[in-house]
């Protein structure tokens, strides 16, 4: 999969079916969008449009959503949708002043040279915000077709990066994962910590990644190790073979006072070698309990022990 680093770059692209929007999870909703584009391209690239930064970062910082995807994890994950080509259109307070029009004459027509654009039921273009129906009327003017794609759903739930994120902050990993078509996953270098894991016979990776985490506690976790992600940030080398694990999101409310929110995960039956300085992927795949403070060490080591024994009997049940 090719990656364009902007609209103005795009040319090569000319004649592409395009999916556009902002992509963050890339969930079912998402995907259902990239097999519309495939569907439509008529011999041409199947390509999607999205923006960098997420544009809330840049015209409402303060109320902008944690990101499920950051860019490099995004691109991995669109690359394994069937997609020819991205587009990363830089997104700053200059670019957000476009208005539709010269969004879908400028850019779509004539820096993409699109012949199909795919869009969701929600989604808006320019300063002025323009809908579905009024975009479609510049792109026949353009000679663009236009798909809108209706609302995907899963066990009854509407699938948006939204829903996803209100079940991370409640803990409910399984259910943002039913949203997903995957569990949702971060990754980071681990970091150096103070090895109070290792002293408890529970050492850990260490991560504070820019992804969101869930709610604080504690949960089983599928656990990949890798290097960090090529040129173009679109793939990395991950070693081939998760490893089962319990991972800790919190503060660390026994041990420590004031600490940040990391994920510290513990890899079941691992061979223990220092991991600081490694890129580990972590996703979740059930919450355990909620992250409390415990009475003195040794009640916590036994129950980092009885969260040990129950991750292993829910993960042997296959995968997640």
């Amino acid at each position: 999969m090719e990656v364009f680093r902007s609209l103005a770059q795009a040319g090569p692209l000319r004649g592409c079916a395009v999916a556009i929007g902002n992509f963050d999870g890339v969930h079912l909703g998402h995907r259902r969008l990239f097999e519309a584009a495939r569907a439509r391209r008529r011999g041409q690239r199947a390509v999607a449009l999205t923006f960098e930064p997420h544009p809330a970062r840049v015209l409402r910082p303060e109320l902008a959503p944690p990101l499920l995807t950051p860019l490099g994890r995004k691109l991995e994950l669109m690359a394994g949708c069937g997609l020819d080509a991205v587009v990363v259109q830089p997104f700053d307070a200059a670019w957000a002043q476009t208005s539709a029009r010269t969004f879908v004459e400028r850019d779509l027509c004539g820096h993409l040279g699109a012949a199909e654009v795919v869009v969701g039921y929600d989604f808006t273009a320019g300063h002025e915000r323009a809908r579905a129906d009024a975009l479609g009327e510049m792109m026949r003017a353009c000679g663009i077709g236009l798909e809108v794609v209706q609302p995907v759903t899963a066990e009854g739930l509407t699938v948006s990066s939204t829903k996803i994120r209100e079940f991370l902050l409640e803990g409910r990993v399984d259910a943002a994962a039913l949203l997903l078509g995957r569990p949702h996953d971060v990754e980071g270098v681990a970091a150096r910590g103070a090895g109070r894991g290792r002293a408890f016979g529970f050492p850990t990776a260490n991560l504070r990644p820019e992804a969101m985490l869930p709610a604080n506690g504690v949960y089983a976790v599928r656990v990949l190790l890798g290097t960090p992600v090529g040129e173009g940030g679109v793939t990395g080398t991950w070693d081939a073979t998760p490893w089962d694990g319990v991972c800790n999101v919190g503060v660390r409310p026994t041990v420590e006072e004031g600490a940040p929110v990391t994920a510290e995960a513990h890899l079941l039956d691992f061979d223990e070698r220092d991991l600081h300085g490694t890129l580990v992927r972590i996703a979740f795949a059930v919450r355990l309990r909620e992250e409390r403070r415990f009475a003195s060490v040794d009640e916590l080591r036994a129950q980092i022990g009885r969260d040990v024994d129950r991750a292993r009997e829910i993960l042997r049940r296959g995968p997640m």
